[in-house]
């Protein structure tokens, strides 16, 4: 007789709960109402070439700061690293003791000129994501970068080691703007003596890929 009590107490337990797990299935969802901005990021095209043109100023040890411009061209070997070949033209000053003696220059025109080439190597250390507004979103690279090449001026050519770094903003998934800074290194021995010169570029310029 108690077996059949607590089945007959047990059968509208049962119920209950087998009713009130269908009203919960039953249970809409609520759905969070998110305004999601759409934002447009540009990366770098699927070509692997660039090329581009670049101005600026180089302080040419002993010679004072000129302007300096040239094109350069790189070949992107995988996400994180790259060629590049760069070609750059200046024209060094008078030096302080040519200013201040006011005799005949140490120089004359011609060797003046400062060309330089080099192929460098670079790595993309830190890549990146610059908003504007609320919709659009540039994709920005930060490298290192550094090479050997040569340098002509003073009526000779000097082996040159160059070292860096620059600043590359994706405008569309072609064009790019960059920012470098890079310490042309050579010794020279223009006044009768070797000297190790280190001549700082700071330049910025626009480079397409293709």
């Amino acid at each position: 007789m108690e077996n059949w009590t607590k089945r007959f107490l047990l059968i509208p337990c049962l119920y209950a709960c087998a009713n009130a797990y269908a009203q919960d299935e039953n249970t809409p969802v609520i759905e969070p109402e998110l305004d999601r901005r759409e934002i447009t990021a540009d990366s770098i095209d699927t070509e692997d070439f660039e090329i581009g043109v670049f101005a600026g100023f180089i302080s040419i040890e002993d010679f004072s700061s000129s302007e300096v411009y040239g094109v350069k061209a790189a070949y992107h070997i995988t996400e994180d690293f790259f060629f590049e070949a760069a070609y750059g033209m200046a024209q060094g000053d008078l030096t302080s003791f040519e200013k201040l003696s006011g005799g005949s220059p140490l120089l004359n025109d011609e060797d003046r000129d400062y060309t330089y080439y080099n192929l460098s190597v670079g790595w993309n250390m830190l890549p990146g994501e610059i908003f504007i507004w609320d919709r659009y979103t540039f994709n920005s690279q930060v490298y290192l970068i550094g090479g050997v090449g040569s340098t002509e001026f003073a009526g000779d050519s000097w082996f040159t080691v160059n070292l860096g770094a620059g600043f590359r903003l994706l405008l569309t998934d072609y064009f790019a703007w960059h920012i470098d800074v890079r310490d042309h290194v050579f010794d020279r021995d223009t006044f009768g003596e070797d000297q190790t010169t280190h001549n700082i570029e700071f330049t910025t310029g626009i480079t397409v890929f293709f």
